[in-house]
């Protein structure tokens, strides 16, 4: 798509502006993904099981994958025109009512998740296509979204009035539409397919710094659990604030990780790359892996401060070990996308991650958490000393 193509309609953002900035009002919608990590924090926490687990990743991803196509929108359309704004507060208020659905939506209240999350969806595209109109250069693009959340809508809503096995198996294939369509760039037949680098013509900048916006509140989250948890309890025992402390630690140790070099780099990668759309989607890819883990952490963190001389359980092992490996592993991919380079160190603390898992029943919790983020701890420091031989070398030539 042309640059001025681009720019043919007075809903979307102007190109060669300077850089789009994320507007308040994106940050007010936030807000309410705040609230939903929250509430699936405390949903894993309450079902630390397999099933609990397999509810919660498909809970997760829904979450995830409303919130990434309206960034999406905002990269495209304006939220400081009225219009938008107004698209943007209505998802605000569904979105609301899905978070506050997901500790039952297993339950009773399965259908308003599932008839919340589609008119998210369907609605916001809808919307979008009416105010676009026939004619307009990203109106094939969004048709083609349109009728895969209308796809995917079909098994949200026959899950929804399923059993709790049958609802898990349905939903989950509806997630799986909504998270492989963009791949195929929503390929439907009669209609074609949408190709990355001339109909996504995104801004990387805001695209990126949404995406470590969502890490935040993911950071947030492994720091509120840990807090609220050493609130509640009446008496503070040494082991307790040693958890608490050791906690805190591993929340700083894995944002080093992440802020330190990763996503500068993505942020930099993404202003650069001729096709800004591929880069944007795989970054979208990975991140919801990325934040995923992260609240596997958060829930962690508030398992060890809440019983950290407590036994190492199946469900233990995978937050307090497990988690922090597929955050490094999501880690990896990321930089992998924006350096192409292999990091090392993260090979490293990953073996030595698994290797804790067959010695886990001799530690408790605590030991286990402990030794988890002294190699965060490690990665850390290998970071800052690697970096530093990296800038004296640069500096020598």
């Amino acid at each position: 798509m042309s640059q001025s193509s681009h720019t043919s309609h007075s809903l979307l953002r102007k190109r060669g502006e300077g850089i789009a900035t994320v507007s308040f009002s994106e940050l007010l919608f936030d807000l309410i993904y705040v609230f939903a990590v929250t509430q699936l924090s405390h949903y894993l926490l309450h079902h630390l099981n397999v099933t609990g687990f397999l509810q919660s990743t498909v809970l997760w991803f829904a979450v995830w994958l409303g919130w990434q196509h309206t960034t999406w929108m905002t990269n495209w359309f304006d939220p400081n025109i009225r219009s938008i704004r107004a698209i943007l507060f209505v998802l605000m208020m569904l979105g609301l009512i899905v978070a506050a659905a997901i500790p039952e939506a297993f339950g009773e209240r399965g259908w308003i998740f599932a008839l919340c999350y589609v008119a998210i969806q369907v609605g916001r595209t809808g919307s979008i296509l009416f105010m676009l109109g026939r004619k307009h250069q990203l109106t094939p693009n969004y048709t083609r979204i349109f009728g895969w959340f209308i796809i995917s809508a079909v098994f949200w809503i026959i899950g929804a009035f399923e059993e709790s096995e049958m609802r898990l198996l349905f939903w989950a294939i509806a997630v799986i539409c909504d998270y492989t369509a963009p791949m195929f760039g929503f390929y439907l037949p009669f209609l074609g397919r949408s190709y990355s680098k001339t109909d996504w013509t995104i801004d990387g900048h805001h695209l990126a710094e949404r995406s470590q916006l969502f890490v935040i509140i993911a950071f947030g989250e492994t720091i509120l659990m840990s807090g609220a948890s050493l609130s509640e309890i009446e008496v503070w025992t040494t082991p307790i604030v040693l958890a608490a402390l050791i906690s805190f630690i591993s929340s700083l140790a894995m944002w080093w990780i992440y802020f330190d070099s990763s996503s500068e780099a993505g942020a930099e990668k993404i202003m650069k790359v001729d096709n800004p759309g591929l880069l944007g989607l795989k970054y979208h890819s990975i991140h919801v892996i990325l934040v995923g883990a992260l609240i596997l952490c958060a829930v962690g963190d508030e398992l060890v401060v809440n019983h950290p001389l407590g036994h190492m359980s199946m469900g233990a092992v995978f937050v307090v070990i497990i988690g922090p490996v597929i955050y490094l592993l999501a880690n990896m991919v990321y930089r992998w996308f924006t350096c192409h380079s292999i990091i090392k160190s993260h090979i490293i603390a990953v073996f030595a991650l698994l290797l804790m898992i067959p010695l886990s029943p001799f530690f408790n919790l605590i030991v286990a958490n402990a030794l988890s983020v002294s190699i965060f701890v490690f990665i850390s420091i290998y970071e800052i000393v690697d970096s530093r031989k990296n800038r004296e070398k640069k500096n020598a030539h």
